[in-house]
């Protein structure tokens, strides 16, 4: 029996302060999202009538201080991403729903119960991106941000602590008989009993279990530390690529590393960041992204592009047509490793003029399309095709405009030519996105259809099921 067609998957970016792209000032542009929830509900809509696969929302738990920042970036005020979504849960059907919750300044038991809870509000199109978090410390009884290397450690340790909670009863846990007075079957359920470096947690879980096994797992990081943890948890993976050559070299990179966890390489979705202007004629799509440009302030822009990358000079304060003069020893940075890296190698390389560097890179160093659905499509067609992703994270440079015009003019180029779905395949985010569900490590289902454990996660590299706990049974 032949396999059905590999289909190109798109994810939504979205920033929980409602503002898409920099140009906030432009009349497209709208400002109050970060209060209205109609608005989020608009765009989510829009989003599904495009049969996006996710709406996938960045979150921080800080505000900048600095001045500059602080008076003409729309950073903040900024939703809480689980309390969002659980709001399109309702106002969406299929979806999938993504927050990013920090494993630096949470709690696992807290995490797990929110998304467990979460799937089953929006029917099992939850998803969970484990981030680190790039800053907060001072938000959280610290004077300073937790160093990388431990950040890592303790997302590893709380990884294993959150998927072992959603593992800690069998979904049939809770037959509720009233003829015989039973609610729960003790023998369904565990504790979960974690003593690690990081974490004690005894379980189980005061949430069900959640409909899709485990929510998905998102990924984001590119650094080392951040890449084998993408192949050891990641399901749908974030990231950022300027040269095709180094997206595919990521992508053959992680999804290799990923053999040793006992994974399987399709089972992980890598979506590059990519923000397209989108016009019906190249000359109309240019226009567009001179009216945005024309509502930016680039001295703002390139100053939080600075303080973003930690490039160590002050990019705001130069003339446009400068080289970008990149000192010869970048200081090492505690947060976007991975994306200062990206913005260093791409400045040595190309040499650019500030201008340049200033209309090539959104905030967050991705890349830029400004063209024509057609070339739009080439371009998605060409990384597909060629191992360099398996579809794209859009960050859109406006909304509603921006999404409206990828929805109507994209997405039908990239159906014409056999590339994307033209409906929702299933009923879950896992099933949509051809991730395969989780089996719980403990209680195998009791339909002989489904009690197959399938190779998706392992702790330690000698696994190809579950990551391994310590569990106890309730007595």
């Amino acid at each position: 029996m032949s396999q059905p067609a590999r289909k190109l998957r798109l994810g939504a970016y979205m920033s929980g302060s409602g503002v898409q792209g920099d140009s906030w000032r432009h009349p497209d542009t709208d400002t109050d999202a970060d209060t209205q929830f109609a608005r989020y509900r608009h765009y989510a809509q829009e989003l599904e009538r495009g049969y996006f696969d996710a709406l996938f929302f960045f979150d921080n738990l800080f505000m900048s201080t600095d001045p500059v920042s602080l008076a003409h970036s729309p950073g903040a005020p900024r939703w809480d991403p689980v309390v969002l979504l659980a709001g399109l849960a309702g106002a969406t059907k299929h979806i999938g729903l993504v927050a990013s919750v920090s494993t630096t300044y949470s709690e696992p038991y807290n995490v797990a119960r929110a998304f467990a809870s979460l799937d089953h509000l929006s029917g099992g199109r939850a998803g969970w991106n484990l981030v680190t978090s790039t800053g907060g410390g001072e938000n959280f009884n610290r004077d300073d941000h937790v160093d990388h290397a431990v950040r890592y450690e303790r997302a590893n340790e709380f990884y294993d602590v959150v998927t072992g909670l959603w593992d800690s009863h069998a979904d049939d846990a809770f037959p509720r008989d009233k003829a015989t007075g039973q609610w729960a079957d003790p023998t369904r359920i565990r504790k979960l009993d974690h003593r690690g470096k990081h974490f004690r947690v005894r379980g189980p879980l005061s949430a069900p279990r959640p409909v899709q096994g485990w929510p998905v797992i998102a990924q984001a990081g590119s650094s080392e530390a951040g890449r084998e943890l993408a192949a050891r948890a990641g399901e749908l993976l974030y990231t950022a690529a300027q040269d095709i050559d180094d997206a595919r070299a990521f992508y053959t990179d992680v999804k290799t590393r990923a053999l040793k966890y006992g994974r399987r390489p399709e089972h992980i979705v890598i979506l590059p960041g990519v923000s397209p202007i989108v016009g019906r004629t190249q000359s109309e799509a240019e226009d567009l992204y001179d009216s945005l440009l024309a509502h930016r302030d680039p001295a703002v822009v390139l100053h939080s592009l600075t303080s973003y990358a930690s490039l160590g000079i002050d990019l705001g304060s130069l003339p446009l047509d400068a080289k970008v003069p990149l000192p010869e020893h970048v200081p090492e940075t505690n947060s976007h490793k991975s994306r200062q890296k990206l913005l260093v190698d791409w400045i040595r390389r190309e040499q650019p003029t500030v201008r340049e560097l200033y209309t090539r890179f959104t905030g967050g160093g991705h890349r830029v399309l400004v063209g024509t659905p057609a070339s739009i499509a080439d371009d998605f067609q060409h990384w597909f095709e060629t191992g360099a992703a398996d579809g794209f994270n859009i960050m859109f440079p406006s909304a509603p405009v921006g999404i409206t015009s990828f929805v109507d003019l994209v997405v039908p180029e990239l159906q014409r030519r056999g590339l994307f779905r033209t409906r929702y395949e299933g009923r879950t985010f896992r099933e949509n996105l051809g991730v395969p569900a989780v089996p719980n490590r403990h209680f195998p289902s009791r339909d002989a259809s489904t009690s197959s454990p399938s190779a998706t996660h392992a702790a330690d590299g000698t696994s190809t099921s579950q990551p391994a706990q310590t569990t106890a049974a309730i007595a």
